[in-house]
């Protein structure tokens, strides 16, 4: 059984404790946050005990650490639980800076194999069979992959000053999806992007909706479109074109009726946010970190990924500023 302290009691981490729990072979032990009253509530759901996070790296009865704190804090806390020996998964991205990214990962060197970063979509169903399928060559040879990744509603203004900015709160989702699909980091990027949605969060001189086009040594091309609001639902599609054929992910929906008459054919929208959509993924991710750890192999998705899709964040925030094409190899 693997003894578990949760740090960050907030939304995601109350994604993340009901996954820890729900898993056979993991017990949530204790629970930290930077507001007590978080974490006392949710410690108390889980019939858990409320603690620090000093307490949780001190305590060598656990043996792994979930970080869902906030960004600013997720190297600190990596750096930390890594000096305990504890084992890691930490939600994305490691770092709002580069650097200090690069640094962790320097710092973690003789842990490291004990480090998972969040990207939770690799862990989706739909994703892995189109990873499956591609890597199978079922359509030839990748030329085009386009992803797309509308929010429901725009954050809350105050979380959109500490969050990062669109490149790295939300589009490095995509940028690490790429990533995992095509099997390299891109060449360059190139960035157009605005803020037309909300006049507020251009105004704290971040963006609400933005394209990004990805350019591989190779020749392939990757189109990102992301936007902070589709006033129809969460639109999570991606597709890979082919030499030989398409693959295709749509989206998830509400139920699968479709209704057809006279009048039209009509079907349910998209399921609403990412805490419905990718569910079974925060599933699937919890259980990829545990057996890693009991099965001694490599994580999944290493720290070195997260460094990776943060950096093309960062170039991708440089393009959008510059108005012009940046390479990726200026920021690894």
């Amino acid at each position: 059984m693997l003894t578990v302290g949760l740090i960050g009691a907030g939304r995601i981490g109350r994604v993340h404790a009901s996954t820890i729990v729900q898993d056979e072979g993991s017990q949530l032990v204790a629970v930290a946050d930077s507001v007590d009253e978080n974490a006392k509530n949710l410690a108390e759901t889980y019939g858990v005990n409320p603690t620090s996070v000093d307490a949780i790296f001190e305590d060598n009865s656990i043996e792994a650490v979930l970080i869902a704190s906030s960004t600013d804090t997720h190297s600190d806390f990596i750096e930390k639980a890594s000096i305990a020996g504890k084992a890691i998964l930490c939600e994305k991205p490691v770092d709002l800076s580069l650097a200090r990214a690069k640094r962790c990962l320097e710092n973690t060197k003789s842990n490291e194999h004990s480090i998972m970063m969040g990207f939770n979509r690799r862990f989706d169903p739909n994703f892995v069979a189109l990873k499956n399928a591609l890597d199978g060559g079922e359509i030839g040879t990748a030329e085009l992959l386009s992803i797309t990744s509308f929010d429901p509603a725009p954050p809350p203004i105050d979380y959109v000053k500490v969050s990062g900015g669109i490149f790295k709160d939300m589009m490095i989702h995509d940028f690490d999806m790429a990533n995992f699909l095509y099997g390299e980091l891109p060449k360059s990027i190139f960035v157009s992007a605005s803020a037309i949605i909300d006049k507020k969060i251009g105004a704290v001189g971040d963006y609400d909706t933005a394209v990004a086009t990805l350019k591989y040594r190779d020749g392939r091309l990757a189109v990102i479109k992301n936007s902070r609001r589709a006033t129809y639902g969460y639109d999570q599609r991606t597709e890979i074109l082919g030499s030989k054929g398409l693959l295709q992910v749509q989206n998830m929906v509400e139920n699968c009726m479709v209704k057809s008459t006279e009048m039209g054919v009509e079907s349910s929208k998209p399921e609403y946010f990412f805490l419905e959509r990718y569910k079974s993924a925060y599933q699937n991710e919890w259980a990829a970190f545990v057996t890693a750890l009991k099965t001694k192999t490599p994580m999944p998705v290493s720290l070195s990924d997260g460094i990776a899709a943060l950096a093309i964040a960062e170039a991708a925030a440089a393009s959008a500023e510059k108005g012009s094409e940046v390479e990726i190899a200026n920021f690894l």
